[in-house]
Order: structure tokens, then sequence, then C-alpha cells
């Protein structure tokens, strides 16, 4: 050994052991971590480290985890990512309530892990695995934890970090790029699992999707093409009642990998530590090539690589511009060369496709016990299902996945593409079965002639035969295809009886009233097999009609997302009409912001919790469900809660729905709530989804200052919640408005970006307002915000009275004011 190998080797063994002597793998109490002080955890293998770091050339500094064993600094995960500490007054420390917190200059809270429930002794721990967990010490089972950080991705996914949903608590755990190599605020590009029936890993530019891997079919991912088998490292998929998540193993544990989002280059990659070459290489990434592009061929275009164009329609479809098939016309997609027919069934055929990459789940219905001609009658009674497929492609094929609407961001991937039945006009169908025949047949008699001419006529004879056979086989085909038929279960939603209901609540015992409203009673039951439900009575003389029940049942029927309440079934019988909700057993939020008693309860994460859940859902609503939803009576009484305080939309006997790309209507019968109204709604009877939008605004008005919109907030000026608040906050006095249950749990530049996003909700007119994917955009990010106008219904004048409860007529449209409920 040379001398400056030693000495390199002395030195970083000196290194190593400093880092050790100031490092332990966990705290308690009693202890803490201080930036100034030079302090880390250091897990028990030496695997990795938790500490306070800086990046580029900026003072900024983040508490996160990195790989301790590898010399180019490697951060898999920052705490304080959206809230940098300007120096190195950093401080990690369990507060008395056992509380992981992160101080900074003047104990101010930079950041704070929300455990799941008080600690009576807890400690934090950085494991071999790169989890910092908070547990209680004498805990008996070693993954029971009250927090941990693979809850929270930052960029990184590691071995045995869960990618997915928790739907116990509607934890989702989705990577989110740093915004670029220097700052690890999250960027736009952000990976996760869509929590479609038939769940698949989507990555999303901003809100928009922008890749996506295909569901899963018991084997893979049936578009993503570098999730193979391999000697490293293997993937499990898990998805039930309580969880929907992928996981990774490592098969070889000397092996060091990641998964890594990267905002510059907009790759997913997963990169491998080789040790000889000391550097990271990229083992796979994606997207791979074009038709990783999500929907670049648009509906029922099919992306194949090697093809010129790369985007062909598939059999059965011409291009939707003929005339102009370029890349800028290919996003158009598709259109039918021959248009189904919905009246008779005999004239539907289904026409298999082999090595694709499944179409968006979004709109899907999946049952994992049928078999693959149960799907095909399921989907042929159904004129919106368009293809169907196995939904499990194990042991030959089972399950039933089928699509509803147009199929989109399909591609050519023989390697780990399936089988996908695409609904056909039978014309079609038999057209092409007919030109093969005849083709048959000319091929046939060509080399009969021929043969006859040295063997003779009775080969003639058996040719003829043999084409009779052909013929006879087609026609026996198509009489089995029609003869196929089943039950139409469009909806598949169950219908309770009156007796059911009747005993599930006692009767509609007084006891099991949880509340009542304009259109009748809401009671709690429980099922014969033990499940919670509610249910909504309608009153004989409701103002909601057999028309709006049914607009309810068939508008929350078809919507699935976990920011809105599900429904379970429904109930007719004589005049009785009811609604079987899902419990929710936290009640409504207007039960807790506007009651003293109880808003304690929810701090400023909770309630940053709940508004983002309410945009998910609104965003939903408007821009991803199967028809545009318009809900037109959002407020806080129709904000339900469930166990952990995760909100869900409901009520929507007065939604409108809407196809393709219509966003607004009018109506001469304005419903809602005053206080919740836009002013372009209420005065004209003019309704979109952005008149949701204002209504949002005023729910998130609320939510902060913990007020009702409706009421007088000055002595001298009829100044409603949105006047009062809009003054304030002009005169820099946005203190006074928040909630006091709040001033001391809140992050104040969340809180006061909120306030300043509420009010862009509530511009006057209805085009300076932004729509939901911009406003969950901007929730989530901490780019600059634009000037608000001055809001809608915002009163500035002296008046002599008010007019709170007052119903009011203009150019003869009535509004009629729903409140109560």
């Amino acid at each position: 050994m040379d001398i400056s190998a030693f000495v390199f080797l002395s030195s970083s063994l000196f290194l190593f052991y400093v880092v050790f002597s100031n490092a332990v793998d966990s705290i308690t109490q009693s202890q803490s971590l201080s930036d100034s002080k030079g302090t880390n955890l250091v897990s028990k293998d030496g695997g990795f480290v938790l500490g306070f770091f800086s990046t580029g050339n900026t003072s900024n500094r983040y508490l996160g985890i990195w790989y301790n064993n590898i010399p180019v600094r490697t951060v898999v995960w920052v705490a304080n990512r959206r809230n940098p500490i300007g120096d190195s007054s950093g401080v990690l420390m369990l507060n008395s309530s056992g509380s992981l917190v992160l101080l900074s200059q003047n104990r101010t809270v930079a950041w704070s892990a929300d455990s799941t429930k008080e600690a009576g002794s807890p400690v934090v721990e950085l494991l071999d695995s790169g989890n910092l967990v908070l547990r209680e010490k004498n805990e008996e089972n070693p993954e029971s934890y009250l927090w941990q950080s693979f809850d929270y991705p930052s960029d990184t996914w590691l071995p045995g970090m869960k990618l997915g949903w928790d739907l116990r608590t509607g934890l989702e755990r989705r990577l989110t790029a740093w915004k670029s190599p220097d700052d690890p605020s999250p960027g736009e590009l952000s990976c996760g699992i869509e929590l479609n029936n038939y769940p698949e890993i989507v990555a999303k530019c901003g809100s928009k999707k922008c890749g996506r891997t295909g569901p899963w079919n018991g084997i893979g991912f049936s578009g993503a093409l570098g999730l193979k088998a391999n000697q490293i490292y293997d993937y499990n998929f898990v998805s039930n009642n309580d969880e929907v998540y992928i996981i990774y193993h490592m098969i070889k544990n000397s092996a060091i990998t990641r998964a890594v989002l990267n905002q510059t280059s907009h790759l997913y990659g997963r990169d491998i530590w080789v040790e000889a070459d000391k550097k990271w290489i990229t083992y796979i990434s994606t997207p791979k090539d074009k038709c990783d592009s999500y929907n670049l061929c648009g509906a029922y275009g099919n992306c194949i690589i090697g093809e010129s164009p790369i985007c062909q329609c598939i059999e059965g479809f011409k291009p939707k511009s003929t005339e102009r098939w370029n890349p800028d016309d290919w996003a158009k997609g598709c259109v039918r060369t021959t248009e189904l027919s919905c009246e008779d069934k005999d004239k539907i055929e289904f026409v298999k496709f082999v090595g694709l990459k499944l179409p968006d789940t979004t709109y899907s219905w999946v049952n994992k016990s049928m078999n693959l001609n149960e799907c095909r009658v399921k989907c042929l009674n159904n004129c919106s299902c368009m293809a169907y497929s196995n939904s499990d492609i194990r042991d030959g094929g089972n399950g039933c996945v089928i699509w509803y609407g147009d199929l989109i961001d399909i591609r050519q991937v023989e390697a780990s593409g399936q089988d996908l039945y695409i609904r056909m006009p039978a014309s079609e169908k038999v057209n092409q079965e007919d030109v093969k025949d005849k083709q048959k047949t000319k091929v046939i008699v060509v080399v009969a002639i021929a043969i006859a001419v040295v063997f003779g006529v009775p080969l003639i004879a058996y040719c003829i035969c043999k084409r009779k056979n052909l013929r006879e086989k087609m026609k026996n085909k198509q009489m089995i295809d029609q003869n196929i038929d089943g039950q139409n279960e469009d909806l598949e939603l169950p219908v309770f009886s009156l007796a059911t209901i009747a005993m599930a609540t006692n009767k509609f015992s007084s006891n099991n009233k949880l509340g009542e409203g304009g259109f009748g009673l809401v009671y709690k039951g429980i099922l014969a097999d033990g499940q919670e439900i509610a249910v909504k009575r309608l009153s004989r003389n409701s103002r909601q009609g057999l028309s709006e029940f049914k607009n309810e049942v068939m508008s929350i029927a078809k919507l699935q997302h976990r920011n809105l309440v599900r429904l379970l079934g429904y109930c007719i019988e004589g005049e009785e009409k009811m609604l079987i909700y899902e419990y929710m057993p936290s009640g409504s939020l207007d039960s807790i912001i506007f009651d003293q008693m109880r808003s304690n309860i929810l701090g400023w994460s909770m309630r940053f919790n709940i508004i983002c859940g309410i945009a998910r859902g609104l965003l939903y609503l408007h821009e991803d469900s199967r028809l545009r939803i318009i809900h037109r009576d959002l407020k806080a009484s129709n904000i339900l809660l469930d166990s952990k305080m995760n909100p869900k939309i409901s009520d929507f006997g007065m939604a409108r729905s809407f196809g393709g790309d219509q966003t607004e209507g009018n109506t001469n019968r304005v419903v809602g709530t005053y206080g919740y109204m836009a002013p372009e709604y209420a005065i004209d009877g003019l309704f979109s989804v952005k008149s949701d939008v204002f209504s949002f605004g005023i729910l998130l008005l609320e939510i902060i200052c913990g007020k009702k919109n409706r009421g007088s907030f000055h002595p001298e000026y009829s100044l409603n919640l949105v006047g009062h608040a809009w003054k304030s906050w002009k005169e820099g006095r946005t203190l006074e408005l928040i909630d006091t249950y709040l001033k001391d749990s809140c992050i104040l530049s969340e809180l006061e970006r909120c306030l300043h996003i509420s009010f862009l909700c509530l511009q006057q007119h209805h085009e300076d307002r932004p729509n939901m994917s911009f406003v969950v955009t901007m929730l989530h990010s901490e780019s600059s915000l634009q000037e608000p106008k001055e809001p809608g219904f915002y009163v500035g004048k002296k008046s002599p009275s008010s007019s709170k409860n007052q119903s009011s007529s203009t150019n003869e449209i009535t509004i009629t004011l729903l409140d109560g409920r």
C-alpha cells in the first residue's frame, strides 16, 4: 500500500469515527438534533443519516435523510421541503405532547409530524431501511408506528416503501420531484396510484396526466416496459378494502437501488449504485419513447413504435381529422367507420386485439370473480361499455374489467401487453369474415382446378365440401354469439326494502336521528351484517321531488372518489323515497367549525387537509369524472367527515351534469343556499364550474375564520364575512380573521396563502376565477399568486338595514333559499 492510499484510508476511518461519535440511531424527549452542533441520527447498520444540509450555493437549511456510505451525498427524503430554514438555528425535538417538531429561530415551527395518537414515552428512530419513525418506546410490535417518513415520500422511492393508498385513513403516498437540483420544494412532476376501480400508476405534470403504466394484471403493469423480472429486486402489488399500493423488496441485499422522479428531465428513473465506479447508473427510465406520452394518439388511436406515422387507428376506426393526419392532429383521435346501434344487441360483435397496453382506467368497472364470457355478456348489455378484458392474466386469465366511453392512451406492447375485446358493429365483422371466406374459397377453387387436371374430378368435390363447411362454421359462430344474453346491471346499485331500512333505524327512532334539512330527515342505521349507514329519508312534502331524487341517485352512483360520499343504495316504496349512504361518524363540517365547544378539535393541519380534500373532490367532479358535474350547493353542511376527519362532498340533489366540453348552463329556477351562491347564478341564473369555485371560496374562508358568511361583521357597514375579510386583508390585518383556535397550530404562510386563494375564487366576474385544477396546484405549491380583484357580493357602503335573511327576485328569476339542511 502506497503512502497516499494509507493517508486516504486513515482519513476515511477518522471521518467515519467522527460521524458515529456525534450520532445515535434514536432520540427521546430529553434529547434533540441541532444543526449548529452538527448532530445526526445514523441507522444501526450505518446505511442512512438524518441531519441538516444545504443545496447549491444557498444558505437555506433542510432536515433530510441521505445515504451514509455513499461519497456523493444522495438525499432520499426532506422534511421541511416547503419551508427551508435560513440559518443553522434548526433543532429537531419531541415536544411535550410527543409530537416531532422542527424549530427554527425564535422557536418557530418550520415542520412537524402529526402522529396518529398522543404518545406516552415517544422515541424517534432512523431504521436501516431509511425510514424515520415515531413510536412508543415500549411498543412490542416493531412495525407499529405513530408516524413514519415512508408515509410522506419526497422524490425517492426506497425498498420497503409503499407507493399508494391507505383507504382506512385516506392517506396517499405519492412521489413528487424536486423543483430543481438545488431546490427540494415540490415540483410539478408527481407519481402515484390513481384510485380507479382498476388502479394504475399515473404520472402527473401539475394537475394533468403525462404518463401511466397501465393497470396491474396479476403479473405486471400492462404498459410498463421496464418492470421485468430481475435478480436485484421484485415487486408486489396489493389491492384490497384497506389498502392499494405497490412495493418492492431487495432480492440481492448487497445492492443499493432507488427510484427517483427528475423534474429537469421529466423522467422516472431506477438507479443502481456501482461501487467500483463510485457512481449511480440508470437501470431503467420512463418515458422510454414517444408512445409513453399520455394519450398521444387520442381516442381509439394505437401508438406503435416503428410505424409511420406512429399513431394508427385501430381496426374499424378512421382518423377524426382525415385531411391533416399529422402530429398536431393525432390527439384528436379516431372515429368509427360504422356507427354503433344500441337498440339491437344482435348487431354487436367484439373484436379481439392482442398485445396492447390497456386503455386509461378512469371509467372502468371490475369484478374479480367473473370469467371472460360473463364479462362479455356484462359489456354487451350496457351500451356505454366499449371494451372488456381479463383483470388478471395469470393461469389462463380470470376476472372481468370493462371500459365505459372512449378508449384512450392505447399502445402496442407485444412483450407485456394483453388481449382487449373492443365493441364493433356485427355487420362490419361479418363483412370482414365474408372477405376472408371468399379469399379462402378462391384459393381452394384455383388449386382444385389445377390439381383436377392431374387427379380428376373427385378432388373438386372435396374442395366444394370444404368451402361449404367453412361457411357453416361461420354461420354457427354467429348463431352462438347472438344467443348469448344476460341481465342489465348498469348501475350495480342495491335496492333496499323499506322493512330492511326500518329495522336498521329502529323504525326511524328519534334516537337515531342525525339531522334534519329542507328535504327531510337523516337517520343512522345498522344493517344486519353490522354495517353502519346513513339514511336520507325524503319527507312527503319535500321540495326534492322524484326527478331530483333520481338525479341524485344517477349522479352519485357513477362517481368514485375518496372525497365524495359513497352511495350504498336506495329505497322506493309507495310514497317513501330514501337514499342510503356510507355513515360519516364525525358528522358535517359546519357542526364543528361553527360550534365554539367543538371547533378546537380541528387544528390547522386537519383544516388544511379538509380544504385540499374538498378541492380534489371538486376537481374530480369538474374535470375527471365521466360526466362534468356542477354541484350547485357546495357548503359546510354538505361536507361530511369520516373518523379520520377526511372530507367527503355530499348531497347531489341539485347537481347538473354535462358532457364533452360543456362547462356552463342557465336555469329559470335558481336553487342553492344563500351566502354560497355566485353573483351570476343568484342574479341571472347562469351556473358553471366557476360558480362552484365561488362556493369553494366561501367555504375556504369559513374554514379559516371559523365563522359563517351570513351575518354582519361591522357596526357601520353591512359587511358579510366576505366583505369583512376583504377589508381586513386589504388593510393588512389578516391575523384578526383567523379562528382563535388556529393561532397556536397554524403555519402562518400556508394559512395566508389559503386566504389569498379564497379571494381569487371569490372574484366578481366568473372569468377571473381560477378553475379547480389551478386551485389544487396553488394549494400545493409556493409560487407567487396574482392579486385578486374585488370579490362578488362585497358590500362596502353604509347601510341602514340588513338583508341577510331576504329572498330576492331579479329579472323574474326566483332565488330559492334552501339553507338549514
